[in-house]
């Protein structure tokens, strides 16, 4: 009978040989691949270097984008200056605002082409959380809620206002509402899906009704058509409508603010839930644009421009 021969190989040496087998790369061995990941607020905060475009061997989604050559955007184009849309334009070009600029130079660096889609805003974010488009680029905030259906970027761009979200009510109105408490027997409106709707729910417990509505637009024009008491805006996008609409009756309601933890804030691109390496990629035009100031030179541009129509 033939015997096996037995190699007695002390503990230590053993260690080391298996250290260097494992560290041993042969040509043509292929790397380990990239591991990414969420930070423990559950949102995506790491990058990748993105000059070289899409890297071939990307993928999941960011491999279909490189494969088909485009990259399909939804937003909702009602909230200037992010995202709105120029009439004396037509086509693709006509979506413009800050974040329409950030989607251009995404899809600029992949090497790809842009399709941007134009949805309601419930629409843009069960859409990306289906997978029916690759990124959703609409100032979107971060939520615990949207983290848990699609992946979230890191912030691109941070008001400068101190709290995130307040009550827009009629002029009219501005000796009767003062406060939360003054809503009690009131009816509010926000934008379904925004995080002024939860930033509601969390903060306004007596009400008489609370609507819903699709636009961000519809808000505003339900509190000055007096079909609603109050509305739940974000801050600067309502300073920013009333100092538009000289004459449109509405207000900001001082000293009633609903804030974020710092951890949440910022503006933030969202894709399909588990589409990391995608992230990863968009980050890596974030760093470029918070880096330089452009997001903010886009803003400033875009609000001015919003401004003169």
């Amino acid at each position: 009978m033939k015997r096996t021969k037995r190699w007695n190989i002390p503990g230590a040496a053993l260690a080391v040989l298996l250290a260097a087998l494992a560290a041993l790369v042969l040509p043509g061995m292929a790397e380990e691949a990239p591991q990414y990941v969420r930070n423990e607020w559950n949102y995506v905060e790491d990058s990748m270097d993105v000059s070289g475009g899409i890297p071939e061997d990307a993928t999941g989604r960011l491999g279909r984008i490189r494969a088909l050559g485009r990259l399909t955007v939804a937003t909702e184009p009602y909230f200037p200056p992010q995202e709105f849309i120029d009439e004396s334009r037509t086509g693709q070009e006509r979506y413009v605002g800050a974040d329409m600029e950030l989607a251009r130079l995404i899809a600029e660096r992949m090497g790809v082409e842009l399709q941007i889609v134009p949805l309601e805003f419930i629409d843009v974010l069960n859409g990306v959380a289906d997978g029916k488009y690759d990124l959703a680029i609409s100032a979107l905030s971060f939520t615990s809620g949207r983290a848990a259906v699609m992946e979230m970027s890191k912030g691109y761009y941070f008001t400068s206002e101190l709290a995130s979200s307040g009550l827009v009510i009629r002029e009219a109105d501005a000796e009767k509402i003062r406060s939360v408490e003054d809503l009690s027997a009131r009816d509010i409106v926000a934008q379904s899906g925004s995080l002024q709707e939860s930033m509601a729910v969390e903060n306004i417990p007596f009400y008489r009704k609370f609507r819903r509505l699709p636009a961000v637009n519809d808000v505003f024009a339900t509190v000055m058509s007096d079909k609603a008491d109050a509305g739940i805006l974000d801050v600067e996008n309502a300073r920013t409508y009333i100092n538009n609409h000289p004459g449109c009756g509405l207000t900001i309601v001082p000293d009633v603010y609903f804030d974020l933890q710092p951890q949440f804030e910022g503006d933030r691109v969202a894709a399909p839930k588990g589409e990391l390496e995608l992230i990863y990629f968009v980050n890596g035009v974030i760093d470029e644009v918070v880096a330089s100031g452009q997001y903010e030179r886009w803003f400033d541009e875009y609000a001015r421009y919003d401004a003169a129509r």
